[in-house]
């Protein structure tokens, strides 16, 4: 029958109890036309026969290895896929039904472009779709226009395609695909800079995806969510842009993305008892952004500060806050 005409490529590792909510969501495609390659990034039995019990539809295939990490896991993928179109999809995550039909019927009508973005519902462990989506979830305000070719300004402004997007097998080899070659990169950031300006990429404002929020989220460990900060801050710099526009589309984002790590420090240091901490990280947060948030947080660690930690349901709304802002940044690229 030919190569497909879209791979799905999903790394799989510690998600046994979310695999086969994906796997489905696959094969509840409108159009027939795509393989799903599910790496066994860890020689998980549990993996091996959730994948080998899809075995009567030759278009869903098993890869195992040793964990070589998520990158890893989606290079082996593309290795193995034969499709025109390369589709990663975590583990944890669904496409909706009509994801190809949709994104096909863009590629059919404008056959020179080269990658193609959605946005996503986002989902908690119940199932339930939350009624923020993810583009606004990550403060993207303006709606994609799919008549518009994506510019690095536009990345670097924040405007980086949900990581469920299409992109032509040619390009995807053109720039290394996920490969972070060694440079400390985010693979699913690194990708769109290496490609903006040599391809031609469009983000469709539908919904084509879905998002899981895990009760297990890295949110919920400081150490991980300021290791991500820092590389998701040194991906954006090092698109190093010459453009002046695109320069101070950079600048907003870094100066965003310090400001969201510095009220989080603020909140952890208030509610451990450390109000210099607080205050002191408040006021860096504030020189990034001067905002009436960080305002408001100085003026609470400063005044009040052992009555936001007594008061419980005023500590955790402080908490709850916070955690939004964290959740906002944590949900641009999760793993």
């Amino acid at each position: 029958m030919g190569a497909p005409a879209f791979s799905f490529l999903t790394t799989a590792y510690q998600t046994e109890d979310y695999l086969r909510d994906t796997i489905d969501s696959v094969l509840a495609q409108t159009i027939p036309d795509w393989e799903l390659v599910v790496v066994d990034n860890g020689m998980s039995d549990e993996i091996a026969a959730i994948v080998d019990s899809y075995g009567s539809d030759g278009r869903i295939r098993l890869i195992r290895q040793e964990n070589k990490g998520y990158d890893g896991g989606v290079m082996a993928a593309a290795a193995g896929a034969t499709g025109r179109y390369f589709v990663v999809l975590d583990s944890d995550d669904q496409v909706m039904p009509t994801f190809c039909e949709a994104v096909g019927r863009v590629f059919d009508a404008e056959p020179g472009i080269d990658a193609i973005g959605c946005d996503a519902f986002r989902f908690d462990d119940s199932g339930a779709d939350l009624p923020v989506g993810y583009y606004r979830s990550t403060n993207v305000k303006r709606k994609p226009d799919p008549a518009r070719r994506l510019t690095l300004t536009d990345l670097l402004g924040g405007l980086v395609p949900y990581y469920t997007a299409a992109i032509r097998r040619e390009a995807w080899e053109s720039v290394g695909g996920y490969d972070r070659g060694g440079q400390g990169l985010h693979e699913s950031v690194a990708i769109w800079i290496r490609m903006v300006g040599r391809y031609d990429i469009r983000v469709l404002p539908q919904r084509l995806a879905r998002f899981r929020i895990r009760g297990d989220s890295m949110s919920r460990d400081p150490a991980k969510v300021d290791a991500f900060m820092a590389e998701l801050e040194h991906s954006f710099a090092w698109a190093a842009p010459e453009d002046p526009e695109a320069r101070a589309a950079l600048d907003r984002t870094l100066r965003t993305f310090r400001y969201w790590t510095r009220l989080r420090h603020a909140q952890q240091a208030l509610l451990t008892g450390d109000d210099r901490g607080a205050k002191a990280a408040a006021k860096e947060a504030f020189a990034q952004r001067r905002t009436v948030r960080a305002g408001a947080i100085i003026a609470a660690v400063t005044v009040l500060p052992g009555f936001l930690r007594r008061v419980h349901p005023l500590k955790q709304q402080v908490s709850a806050q916070v955690a939004r802002v964290a959740g906002r940044v944590v949900t641009a690229v999760k793993r």
